[in-house]
């Protein structure tokens, strides 16, 4: 028989398929549940403690860094009266008890609130003290325990210092061992303080004084009241200084030593446990976590369906993120060379020819850096409209970075298109902008690479156009370019040139010529302009109009115009009746320091200021027009001329002549080579003497050949010219000999008879 109490086993037929596979998954379940609790008690009870164990070791940091900080605190209030030039006059140079009483001893006692400041003459002996927020009548108290014994050894350089205090400056000791200032966390007649001592005197003079400069001590007890107060500061419940031995349980010891191993205090208090609160509030939260677990599984499934297409919409916008700039949205360099190389794949399969466009702006930099960089993204945002308005529908435009973009363009491998549409987008980048209340103007360079069939790949077609705009920007900008073959060799050609370019201004291979500025007579020579020359070892003469744009480009031409600069500056010594006008590259006169460079080269060369004359052009002065004038005010200062050189052939506005400080205007040679042929020519010339005599400048004409040129600027009312008329550019000696003979130089029939024969 069966016992009634006998079990029912797995053997047992009613222990059905059912009840195993609910064993099978509550088991697991169970454990698994069972785990997680014990984990969460575990991680509870270890982030508890943790907790406190971090909330203690913050508060010791804090601690530690208020104590410094008082220290210090005392430090700079002691220096703040020891370093001014008001201590040095009146206790180095004459003692004045009145003065050191006001602002010394009333100063540090009743408002910073030191319990005692002493000042010490060079023998060490008092001569002022101060308890507190009373002074001391009559003489000096002789305060002088070891503590304060051994910090005037150590400001007298008597011997190093000592390692049974806390230093709380690390300021060195001069060559004799004596230091302008020490400031030590140390005992004080037996209770802990801040001790601060500084040399009396400017801070600049006090590391270099002597032993028996006089010191200003001051002691700032670390007392219940501080504790008081850095305690409610930092949190710190029941701060205070405690004997050894003394701290209640539950309180934390804080002793704080000195090098030597000494003690100096022992602090005490009552430490935040923000542990024990987190269990407390946590237990009731793990109950109701344990519930959730149940309604977590029904929702997991549902998260994830919603989470999969939260994750394939984002990776759609990751995507567009990755492969757009993210300021004005047009395609980045990844996406435009995926979009390349798929154009060479088409243009290889059907034989139609598309076209690459490099785009580089001109002087963004310049308004990046005058008017900032939320006026350079709003102007980067505005080319993009201009661009995309410009192009057709199947044109792609990119932002490669910077102040370049691209454009791939199907408009197929005719020339005259091609340089047809790169007109149209530098006419459309070129026009004026508003952005931000700020008139500005911008130019465009283009370089263009045509995409047919022998293209070897993307990164040929970029280096094409590359070069081409290269070329582009060497011709003078706002320009477009194709590339052809010939420019390989161009590129190489003028990379070499750079480098023996570079070579000359090292070496001093390159020289100044002098062209005679003369009066309206002609026959005065009033000043010179420097012109820069280069004779090159094995090309012979290269023209101004190929090294100087190279410069430019290269970044040379400020390392150029230094040297232009100086070599016109020692050349001007030798004629002192003579102004020397010297040409001002944009780029150098932009640089931060060029005023700094001017006033330099003045010094170390002794020249006059007053006769040199800065030729500037007025793309100088495009979107620069703050920096600009507080360049041309601070050269003004110095007594330098400055003069708007070619004007009237850029952008020529009344504003420049109202707002900048110019001292002469000059007319550009291509008006005067007009004069003769075209009647408006003669009229510009007629109004812009007016303007300049109407603004109180001189106005020179350039470029006079003829003595029908130079009748007519001399009955306009021109004060100087300069030309072939007057003299071509020479060497520094003819224009010393031209000084000392100037009748021989007389302007005779229709050329000057210097160049006669």
């Amino acid at each position: 028989m069966l016992s009634p109490a006998h079990p029912r086993t797995t053997d047992d037929p009613q222990y059905t398929n059912w009840d195993r596979a609910r064993l099978s998954v509550v088991v697991p379940v169970g454990v698994i549940v069972a785990v997680a609790i014990v984990c969460i008690v575990v991680a509870v009870l270890s982030s508890a403690q943790r907790a406190d164990e971090v909330a203690l070791a913050q508060e010791r940091h804090l601690l530690s860094t208020a104590l410094q900080n008082f220290g210090r605190g005392v430090l700079r209030e002691t220096d703040s009266v020891a370093s001014s030039q008001a201590a040095f006059d009146h206790v180095r140079q004459t003692f004045n008890p009145a003065w050191v009483e006001e602002r010394a001893g009333s100063w540090l006692g009743n408002y910073f609130h030191h319990d005692l400041v002493l000042i010490f003459d060079k023998t060490d002996q008092p001569i002022y003290s101060r308890l507190g927020r009373f002074s001391v009548d009559g003489p000096p108290i002789d305060l002088r325990p070891p503590a304060i014994i051994e910090i005037l050894d150590t400001m007298r350089g008597r011997n190093e210092r000592k390692s049974n205090a806390l230093s709380l400056s690390d300021q060195p000791a001069t060559d004799a061992g004596a230091r302008a200032h020490v400031a030590e966390l140390r005992l004080v007649m037996g209770r802990p303080a801040a001790v601060a001592a500084v040399a009396i005197g400017d801070d600049r003079l006090a590391a270099a004084y002597d032993t028996e400069a006089p010191i200003l001590m001051s002691v700032k007890f670390l007392n219940a009241e501080v504790l008081n107060s850095i305690g409610a500061q930092l949190g710190l419940s029941h701060l205070r200084i405690v004997a050894r031995g003394t701290v209640p349980a539950g309180d934390y010891l804080y002793q704080i030593g000195a090098p030597d191993g000494s003690l100096i205090v022992e602090l005490a208090w009552t430490p935040k446990q923000p542990g024990a609160e987190i269990v407390r509030n946590v237990v009731p939260f793990i109950a109701v976590a344990l519930a959730g677990f149940a309604l977590l599984g029904a929702f997991v499934l549902r998260y994830m369906r919603r989470t999969a297409v939260a994750i394939a919409a984002g990776e759609n916008r990751l995507r567009h993120l990755a492969l757009h700039d993210p300021l004005c949205g047009l395609p980045n360099r990844i996406f435009f060379s995926e979009r390349l190389e798929a154009v060479i794949e088409e243009v290889a399969a059907t034989g139609m020819p598309a076209a690459l466009f490099y785009i580089d702006l001109d002087h963004f930099k310049d308004v990046n850096d005058t008017l900032g960089h939320p006026v350079g993204d709003e102007l980067i945002r505005n080319v993009t409209l201009r661009l995309s308005h410009t192009l057709r529908g199947g044109d792609m435009v990119a932002r490669l970075g910077g102040d370049e973009f691209a454009v791939i363009s199907s408009i197929g491998g005719d020339s005259a298109l091609l340089m047809a549409l790169g007109q149209r987008i530098i006419s459309a980048i070129c026009a004026p902008y508003s952005v931000g209340g700020q008139n500005i103007v911008i130019g465009a360079s283009i370089g263009i690479a045509i995409i047919d069939r022998n293209c070897a790949g993307g990164p040929d077609i970029m280096r094409y156009a590359d070069m081409a705009l290269y070329r582009a920007k060497n011709e003078g900008r706002n320009r477009a370019c194709i590339y052809d073959n010939a420019m390989d060799a161009d590129l190489s050609k003028r990379k070499l040139l750079e480098g023996d370019l570079r070579e000359a201004i090292k070496h001093g291979q390159l020289r100044l010529l002098y062209q005679p500025i003369v009066d309206k007579s002609g026959d005065v020579m009033l000043g010179v302009e420097a012109l820069c020359r280069w004779t090159h070892p094995t090309r012979g003469e290269i023209s101004p109009a190929e090294f100087i744009p190279l410069a430019e480009n290269s970044g040379l031409i400020v390392e150029l115009g230094a040297w232009v600069l100086r070599k016109a500056m020692l050349d001007g010594l030798a004629w002192p009746s003579l102004t020397v006008a010297v040409n001002v590259s944009p780029l150098q006169f932009r640089r931060a320091d060029f005023a700094d460079l001017v006033e330099r080269t003045l010094a170390e060369t002794g020249f006059d200021p007053a006769r040199l004359e800065l030729e500037i052009t007025e793309s100088v002065l495009i979107g620069n027009f703050d920096t600009a004038e507080t360049s041309m005010l601070r050269l003004k200062a110095l007594g330098v001329r400055l003069a708007l050189d070619d004007f009237g052939t850029g952008y020529s506005s009344l504003l420049y002549l109202r707002r900048f400080p110019f001292d002469k205007l000059k007319i550009d040679r291509s008006f005067v080579l007009s004069i003769e042929k075209a009647a408006d020519a003669a009229a510009i010339v007629h109004a812009v003497v007016s303007l300049g005599r109407g603004l109180g400048m001189k106005v020179t004409a350039e470029g006079v050949e003829t003595a029908d040129q130079h009748l007519f600027l001399r009955a306009a009312g021109v004060h100087s010219m300069q030309g072939y008329r007057f003299g071509r550019a020479m060497a520094p000696d003819k224009i010393a000999a031209r000084l000392e003979a100037p009748e021989a130089f007389k302007v005779s029939g229709d050329q000057p008879t210097s160049l006669a024969g």
